[in-house]
């Protein structure tokens, strides 16, 4: 049995102990409709305090796109520095494909930025050379529907990029699948499978450049802190990376481990403990 975790009242619990924070997006700063207030106002104190802010987001998109859906959902830009996404780092992924036939999976058009620049064409599966999934065609898809088409890019021995490795993510009041779950049902019928953004370290040592950019001078990680609702992805990226976690419980884990009524601090602590995350606190929104 693992201890329990340190119960926080917000992050002006821990700002003292750190220069910068690397906070995940969709869960922490909005839920897809609209932004959590509390949560866009802990980051801006942070910052008014001398801290650093980058957001880091398994958006499948890259940044600039990002931004203007910020600026729509009423996150303030005064509430970071910087943001990199997975996008950024799936592009440079896609980069080899230059010239050559892909096959897109997401929805059809959301996405159209991703490839701008590359000179990629985007075909049906049975002529491509690798298939690019960003999320499901739709929110309503799980990833058994996608198990015949999935056969077929199989058989073709293709590879997939997957450029959202969430496997699901918050959006209003449900939860819905994204494409790092059709790249576990990919894997796990055999498929080889590519993933950008968290929890692999290259996202986070641009987000971390980004950070000692912002703040004029290098960081020590001792005092950099990841702020994430998902133990797959932030809680494990931060362990890789060597930064403290602050956890937020009240998203994708939400139901799971009771974040809005009575939690139990040592089912959080067993949930995380798997990921090796030092986590310096647990609440259930971002908040000041």
């Amino acid at each position: 049995m693992t201890a329990p975790l340190p119960t926080i009242s917000g992050l002006s619990d821990l700002s003292g102990r750190y220069d910068a924070v690397l906070s995940d997006v969709w869960g922490v700063v909005h839920n897809g409709v609209s932004a959590f207030p509390e949560a866009v106002e802990a980051l801006r104190t942070f910052r008014q305090g001398g801290g650093r802010v980058v957001l880091i987001t398994n958006a499948p998109r890259p940044s600039a796109p990002i931004i203007a859906m910020l600026d729509r959902l009423g996150v303030p830009r005064d509430a970071y520095d910087a943001i990199v996404s997975s996008g950024d780092a799936t592009r440079a992924m896609i980069e080899k494909y230059r010239g050559k036939p892909i096959h897109h999976v997401g929805p059809p058009t959301e996405d159209d930025a991703l490839y701008e620049g590359l000179d990629v064409r985007r075909t049906g599966a049975e002529e491509a050379e690798v298939v690019v999934v960003t999320d499901l065609d739709t929110d309503d898809d799980t990833p058994e529907m996608y198990r015949d088409r999935a056969r077929l890019w199989l058989s073709r021995k293709l590879p997939m990029i997957c450029a959202n490795p969430d496997r699901v993510v918050e959006h209003g009041d449900k939860i819905i699948y994204c494409g790092g779950a059709l790249g576990d049902l990919y894997s796990a019928m055999g498929g080889m499978v590519h993933m950008a953004g968290k929890p692999y370290p290259p996202i986070y040592e641009q987000a971390f450049a980004l950070a000692e950019e912002a703040a004029g001078h290098s960081l020590d990680k001792s005092r950099v802190l990841a702020i994430g609702d998902s133990v797959r992805t932030d809680a494990a990226g931060a362990a890789q990376f060597g930064v403290d976690l602050l956890f937020v419980t009240g998203s994708i884990h939400a139901a799971e481990l009771d974040a809005f009524g009575k939690p139990d601090p040592q089912a959080i602590a067993d949930l995380v403990a798997p990921s090796r995350a030092r986590v310096a606190g647990y609440l259930p929104r971002l908040s000041w």
